[in-house]
């Protein structure tokens, strides 16, 4: 246990050596969300999210870019650590390499589409008069790339059932690829929408990480411990900047690759049944928000005063900390049910 609490230790203390630095160069590149008007999903303008958030303007927005790196540096440093002094990486899955392979591009494939929409948001919405990529068009690519990934999940790992407590396992084959697929790309949405105020999707993820390491350990899968102790040292770093008032906020890289690795670990570790109660603000948000977009799409008209949850709740007169801290404190009995659901025989 203590090597993976060294590497929560080193993680942290790398992303906090490095935050400051890091903003800096983040303001003397101009990389700082912009004061425009926003756009929801279907390309149609948000004013009351741009009402409650027009103070959050010229603040850096390339965090994820930074836990991103240093948890992929911790991570690989301290599996090379374990080859040099020749301890077994042991694995749930008959590869450890293909365990890591699928962690890895995940993690990296969905931030490099982050960036991409961080990077138009940031200099060129004026020249296309569009801010950010467009929803369907993000969209396409997360399916192409959940269905890579459940693609490895599925033929490099075996994966193809999925245990519900009481009931038992059940085997779905093929149509593992594409329920997998979903909650990849599910879950990638729904933290790029709770990363709407400050320390609100970082804070849950955190606990929510926590949970899932407490689930490795219990199986002793090795990959996977390593990997979210790395993840969860950078995140502890993170927050301390991104709490209220945020000086330097996720963006889509870190958000969207957060999302989906979040929904392959909770994948890989074989809890598809706990994964969204373990993730059950996240599932409040983009439910809210789902409903709202269906409701204008095809009844064409609001079924929700305001979605997603947070901006309702801060359309509603609560401050920004009282709103979070709260959500916090859900998130956390989730997490506890979550777990105590994922333990059931």
């Amino acid at each position: 246990m203590s090597t993976y609490l060294f590497a929560v230790f080193s993680a942290f203390l790398l992303n906090f050596i490095l935050i400051v630095p890091f903003i800096n160069f983040l303001y003397q590149q101009k990389f700082q969300r912009q004061h425009q008007q926003t756009k929801d999903f279907l390309d149609r303008p948000t004013p009351i999210f741009d009402k409650h958030n027009k103070n959050k303007g010229g603040t850096p927005i390339g965090g994820g870019v930074l836990i991103l790196l240093t948890t992929i540096f911790v991570f690989f440093f301290f599996i090379y650590m374990y080859s040099i002094f020749k301890k077994n990486i042991f694995s749930n899955y008959p590869s450890a390499t293909s365990e890591i392979i699928i962690i890895i591009f995940t993690f990296l494939s969905f931030g490099i589409l982050g960036f991409l929409d961080d990077f138009k948001k940031i200099f060129t919405w004026k020249e296309s008069n569009f801010f950010g990529l467009r929803f369907r068009h993000k969209l396409i690519v997360q399916i192409i790339l959940s269905l890579i990934i459940s693609y490895m999940l599925f033929f490099n790992l075996k994966i193809n059932i999925i245990y519900i407590p009481f009931f038992g396992v059940f085997d779905i084959s093929y149509f593992y690829i594409l329920f997998s697929s979903f909650v990849i790309v599910s879950f990638a949405n729904a933290v790029n929408i709770a990363d709407g105020l400050d320390g609100l999707a970082s804070g849950i993820l955190l606990f929510t990480l926590i949970g899932f390491w407490v689930i490795s350990r219990s199986i002793l899968d090795v990959p996977t411990s390593l990997f979210l102790a790395a993840w969860i040292g950078g995140l502890l770093a993170f927050l301390y900047f991104n709490i209220f008032p945020a000086r330097i906020f996720l963006g889509d890289t870190g958000s969207l690759s957060f999302g989906a690795t979040f929904a392959v670990i909770g994948l890989i570790l074989g809890k598809a049944f706990a994964l969204p109660i373990i993730g059950g603000v996240f599932i409040i948000e983009i439910g809210s928000s789902l409903i709202q977009i269906l409701g204008k799409k095809y009844l064409h008209k609001k079924i929700l005063p305001v979605a997603p949850f947070h901006l309702y709740l801060q359309n509603k007169g609560w401050e920004e900390p009282k709103i979070v801290m709260r959500l916090w404190l859900i998130s956390i009995i989730f997490v506890i049910f979550g777990l105590m659901i994922a333990f059931m025989k």
